[in-house]
Formats: C-alpha cells, structure tokens, sequence
C-alpha cells in the first residue's frame, strides 16, 4: 500500500471513530478524550526524554494518569482545572528538582487541558454535539486547505525556521475554507449566523494554526521528524491533533467567559 492510501486509510479509520464516539458524547467521548489525552501525554514524554530521571518520570506518570482517570469519572471540570493546576505544580517542583526542568509539567499540562476542555464542550446534550462538530469542521477544514492552497498558490513563507512548507496563502486559504465550514454546520444546526460568529471562526482557525506550529517547533528543538509511529502513514497523534488542542481550548475559554467553567455551552444554548 503506497503511503498516500496508508494515510488516507488511517484518516478515514480515525474521523469515524472520532465522529462515532462524539455522536454518543457522555462516558464514550470521555474514553475518546483519555486516550487522545494518554497518547499526546506519551508522546510529550519521549520527545522531551522524560525517563532521564526515574523517580520524576513515575511522578509525572502518577500525575497524568490521576488526572485521566478523574475526566473518565466525569467529575466537574472547576474540579478537573484545580487538580490539573496542583498536579502541573507538582510535576514543576519535580522538574526542577530532578534537573528536568519544565518539560514534565509542559506534557502534563497540554495533554490534560485540551482533555478537559473538550469533555466539558461536548458534555451529554445536543448544544455539545453541535460545539464539536463545528469545531472539527473548522479545524479540519483549516488543516486541509492550508496545504492544498499552498502547494497550488505558493508564496511567502508563513514560519520557514519552524516549518519550511506552511506559507501566508496557505494560512489564508485555511483561514477561508474554515469560515465556509464552519458556517455549513451552524446553519445545517439551525444556528444564527452573524459577525460575531465568523469572527470566532477566523480566531479558532487562526488558533489551530499556531497550535500546528508550536508542535512543529518542539519536534525541530528535539531534533524529531514526527512525534511517534502511533498512526500508519501520519506519524504519530499529536502530529494529528496539534490544531485541535489548542482550538478547542481557546473555544473552552470563550465558552468559559460566557458562562462559566462548569458548562461552557450555557448561554450560546440559551440563544
């Protein structure tokens, strides 16, 4: 099978099960977040070569899997956000002691808040289902046509010290095709449509990008082509999802200024 097809195989084998588990939401979303939260928290660790140090490694570890166990449990996220902050506190001290520095704390960190934040969105309910769908279609949409744009249209550079091949047409062209898709899923919804709404797509879309090129960042300063071998053809999960984790942050954020860090959907489901 030529690598094209192994990817696109992977691809589609991915987003169903991805799309599956979000249609059902509640405890099969949260099995979904874990161990998307597992796997980038793993791959966090071998780029940054947390088992340097035993003792931290199997503190950092303890950390994490705590943590994941209580998303799985379904506990509030106000909860969920206390606990990540003691347990990145902890891991810090450890770090620092340990002479690793702050990369335990990092992994444990970006692994376990885009966990929290997306299990918080998607929640039980119809309004949740709908807030992940949009947000796929937006991230999705802004990672596929930025690379086709930029093969077709060229241009300047967007970060050629982190990531050679993304350029400004690219990012534009994602930018554009997320704002049409994201405006198919909230009015295939029901949703209003307005300006606020579009500019939120533009940020999210710009969020995602950054996101991409943070994680390109980190495999260039520990010398790494891809994050690990998890996926056939794409390398590994946080390579896949590196738009994604910072995106649906910045949308538990906005959700969070809204309406509260319990249930980030309030008032947009309120109308």
């Amino acid at each position: 099978m030529s690598n094209f097809y192994l990817r696109l195989f992977s691809a589609l084998i991915l987003a169903g099960v991805a799309l599956g588990l979000t249609y059902l939401g509640g405890l099969a979303f949260r099995v979904l977040a874990v161990a998307v939260g597992a796997a980038i928290f793993y791959e966090w660790c071998l780029l940054s070569d947390q088992r340097r140090h035993m003792a931290h490694f199997a503190l950092i570890c303890g950390v994490a899997c705590l943590l994941l166990v209580m998303v799985l449990a379904g506990l509030q996220p106000a909860t969920l956000l206390v606990a990540l902050a003691a347990g990145t506190g902890l891991a810090l001290v450890s770090g620092l002691v340990s002479g690793q520095g702050l990369w335990g704390a990092g992994g444990v960190a970006y692994a376990l808040l885009p966990v929290i934040a997306a299990t918080a969105i998607r929640g039980d309910g119809q309004p949740g289902l709908v807030a992940v769908l949009f947000l796929f279609a937006v991230v999705w949409a802004t990672d596929i046509f930025a690379y086709f744009v930029g093969r077709l249209a060229g241009g300047p550079k967007l970060a050629p010290a982190i990531s050679p091949g993304k350029t400004w047409s690219g990012a534009f062209g994602g930018v554009l095709f997320a704002v049409i898709a994201g405006l198919g899923v909230a009015t295939g919804a029901g949703l209003s449509i307005g300006w606020l709404a579009i500019a939120a797509i533009v940020l999210l879309s710009a969020v995602s990008q950054i996101g991409d090129l943070f994680e390109s960042w980190l495999k260039r300063h520990f010398g790494a082509k891809d994050s690990s071998n998890l996926i056939p053809g794409h390398g590994g999960v946080m390579d896949r999802v590196d738009g994604l984790v910072a995106a649906v942050i910045a949308l538990y954020l906005i959700g969070v200024a809204a309406s509260g860090p319990n249930d980030p959907l309030a008032a947009f489901a309120s109308g």
